[in-house]
């Protein structure tokens, strides 16, 4: 029983700590004009792009990414993975497409965009070879 109640109060105080993705962009920019923060807008490839995985593996799945993300950003990744067992809602899909012609016309991946709430573009990068703080860094040089 001790053991159980554990493993529940490390599940809940992660949930409660932990980075936020924000299930629509609509949830997204509602949140940001809220609480007041930038939008961290990911364009990923998630079964499909190297750069996408090792953004994801290094940089957002890190401790520090996630408890800096979790006081500081609003996030929201729109992915477009390719396999069929990670197919995305129908409603999700188009959501993800319309955000790109409008803020990854070229269609890189990844690409980070940095946006305040007023969805103004405040810079945009990729996958950069550097650590968690590093990249957080670079993320707030955009935000003035």
């Amino acid at each position: 029983m001790k053991y159980t109640f554990f493993i529940l109060s490390l599940f809940f105080s992660y949930a409660l700590f932990g980075q936020h993705w924000n299930e629509s962009y609509t949830d997204a920019l509602q949140f940001a004009k809220k609480e007041n923060k930038p939008i961290i807008l990911v364009f990923s490839g998630s079964d499909w792009c190297p750069p996408c995985k090792k953004l994801e593996k290094k940089i957002w799945q890190s401790e520090e990414f996630k408890t800096y993300a979790a006081k500081n950003y609003v996030l929201y990744n729109a992915d477009f993975p390719r396999k069929k067992q990670n197919k995305l809602s129908e409603e999700k899909m188009t959501a993800n497409k319309q955000l790109a012609e409008i803020y990854n016309p070229k269609g890189h991946f990844p690409l980070v965009v940095v946006m305040d709430q007023g969805e103004k573009i405040l810079g945009k990068t990729s996958y950069k070879k550097a650590t968690p703080n590093e990249y957080i860094a670079h993320l707030n040089s955009y935000i003035k």
